[in-house]
């Protein structure tokens, strides 16, 4: 086996290589300094270069406020730069692991959503997302389509970090509390592709932490465990203006993974409490 990942500078990519080299697969880690997914000519001469026989691509425009600003370069990035991907990927027989999101769905209601339930994206960066799954159903048959939420991982800024430094600034902090989703850690996550990969299970997943919080619920554990003194004061969304609006409901249901015969993830406070031995708090 030999797979090429991308947006290795961001948190999954860079667990995804970690578990790569732990299990001794051959594997090429790319970023945007090695080649800019957006212009095709030089994604397809650096993936023919490399001939993988599997791309994990977890290289994205992720800036979910500043994309209803940037919806042009959003969507060449996430759409244009993931079509280019699996276009060559098709070219040379090889599979792709698309990395997705739920910002695909609608994001209202309480219920867990299902890989194949109805998608209605409400932000700039979820109909992009949309459009890079359709982008590579279109083009290949053997695909992964792996939809993940709230991540956070050693590798970069995330929530955890931003909270932690938050909380020892400030006696008191504002989270909102009716957004519902799965905190999501990445050293958890990418085992999991890394699994997938080595079978011909295609199709579309859900993979999260186990359980699920508010942002509130998420901030008083972060709190917690990190030894902060700080507060949590829970307000609702409307309290919060984004210029994207975020999803209520981030509910993803796992039932495909677990019919596959993938165990779940560990629950999402379990991965907290690891992630912050990992980056030492």
């Amino acid at each position: 086996m030999k797979i090429l990942v991308t947006g290795v500078g961001g948190q999954l990519g860079y667990d995804v290589m970690k578990v790569l080299h732990q299990r001794k697969i051959d594997c090429l880690g790319a970023d945007i300094k090695d080649f800019d997914i957006t212009d095709a000519a030089a994604t397809a001469r650096f993936i023919e270069d490399y001939a993988p026989d599997t791309v994990i691509h977890c290289s994205a425009y992720t800036a979910v406020d500043r994309a209803e600003e940037e919806a042009d370069l959003c969507r060449r990035v996430n759409v244009e730069g993931t079509r280019n991907i699996a276009r060559v990927c098709r070219q040379l027989s090889a599979r792709m692991v698309y990395v997705s999101t739920d910002y695909v769905f609608p994001g209202f209601g309480d219920r867990f959503y299902e890989v194949n339930d109805p998608t209605g994206p409400a932000t700039v960066y979820g109909k992009t997302k949309l459009g890079g799954e359709d982008a590579v159903k279109a083009l290949l048959d053997r695909y992964f389509i792996v939809r993940v939420s709230w991540v956070f991982g050693k590798n970069g800024n995330n929530f955890v970090k931003t909270m932690l430094r938050l909380g020892r600034e400030r006696s008191e902090v504002s989270v909102v509390d009716d957004q519902i989703g799965s905190p999501t850690y990445t050293a958890d996550l990418a085992p999991v592709l890394c699994d997938l990969v080595q079978t011909e299970k295609y199709g579309v997943y859900h993979v999260t932490n186990e359980g699920v919080c508010s942002w509130a619920d998420f901030a008083a554990e972060i709190f917690r465990l990190g030894g902060c003194t700080a507060r949590v004061k829970p307000i609702p969304s409307s309290q919060y203006p984004a210029k994207a609006p975020r999803p209520l409901n981030s509910r993803l249901s796992k039932k495909s993974l677990l019919e596959a015969g993938f165990a779940p993830l560990p629950c999402w406070q379990d991965a907290l409490a690891r992630y912050l031995k990992e980056i030492g708090e």
